[in-house]
């Protein structure tokens, strides 16, 4: 895959206005406030993964209007650690199985993985039907018509009552939020929406200037928009600012904590573009590594371990 985006020049310099309307504070105020009304305490059952080295539990928490989320809560040896990292996951990726997330907590890291509702390796179901109406096959034109029926309304008020949640069950000092992709974008929305955040952690992520993502990739899940619009072009100004409500550059301009970024220049799920819109407004400390050969797997592995380097120099383990 060659390189499809603008210079790193350009990229480092791109700052596209924010496209957030005059109620986006308020709105996301709201959904969490009654989201919030359902108080039931997360649960956390002891399973046997077959990992011996570390303690593992199924967690189910209160989500979106209550629903029941589900995750995988490891912990390392001792039960105890001074860092928590809560991840999201990957565009129809899941929870997936115990022992892919094993990292964290052979580093001395807590890791509480949350799972993504309706994805297809996941176990939480969407069960709304809030989003009926035209839409393309997948998530991201559900409910395009209003910002309060989209799934990513949903998707992102789950992601902060995962950072609840965690904060609930994990006795830990300080918490990260984190993720590929999808969870990049969600890890954004929680830096600006969520408690305590302590460390950004986001992936080459998604859910970030949609509108340079739909003019650029023509790759799902961008491209979902793309063709949705190509047969309903009657909707694009009113598609667009219903996913204004969940841009992760809008966020970004509203999180303060500590961020360590990934882009990948070859990336055509996730144009660079659109993560250095996200990345150029972020308001907090900030740092990025750039893969210039890379797709959008990013960094992979070698990432992984600059993410524990960067939680390390902020506190140690």
């Amino acid at each position: 895959m060659p390189t499809f985006d603008w210079p790193l020049g350009e990229l480092r310099r791109y700052q596209p206005e924010l496209t957030h309307e005059p109620d986006f504070d308020l709105f996301w105020q709201d959904t969490l406030a009654a989201a919030r009304e359902c108080t039931d305490a997360p649960s956390a059952t002891p399973i046997d993964a077959g990992v011996r080295a570390f303690a593992t539990y199924d967690v189910t928490f209160p989500g979106w209007a209550g629903e029941p989320v589900k995750g995988w809560l490891v912990l390392p040896s001792g039960g105890s650690a001074r860092w928590c990292v809560v991840e999201y996951q990957g565009y129809g990726v899941g929870r997936g199985r115990v022992h892919d997330h094993l990292l964290y907590a052979a580093c001395g890291v807590a890791q509480f993985v949350v799972d993504a509702r309706g994805h297809s390796r996941g176990d939480t179901g969407d069960r709304s039907a809030e989003s009926s109406g035209p839409h393309e096959p997948g998530f991201m034109t559900q409910g395009a018509h209003d910002p309060r029926a989209h799934y990513m309304r949903r998707l992102i008020t789950d992601a902060v009552r995962g950072l609840d949640a965690a904060r609930s069950l994990v006795s830990a000092s300080r918490f990260a939020v984190a993720g590929p992709s999808q969870g990049g974008g969600q890890a954004l929305a929680v830096a600006a929406l969520g408690d305590g955040v302590a460390a950004v952690l986001p992936d080459v992520p998604f859910l970030c200037d949609y509108r340079r993502g739909a003019d650029v990739s023509d790759r799902v899940p961008y491209l979902e928009i793309a063709q949705f619009l190509r047969k309903r072009p009657e909707l694009v100004d009113d598609t667009f600012r219903t996913l204004s409500y969940f841009d992760g550059m809008n966020f970004a301009s509203r999180a303060t904590a500590p961020s360590l970024f990934s882009v990948a220049l070859m990336d055509p799920i996730v144009p660079p573009s659109t993560v250095f819109a996200a990345y150029n407004h972020y308001a907090g400390p900030k740092d990025i590594r750039v893969y210039p050969f890379n797709e959008h797997e990013g960094g992979g592995s070698l990432h992984a371990m600059q993410r524990l380097e960067f939680l390390r120099k902020l506190a140690e383990f």
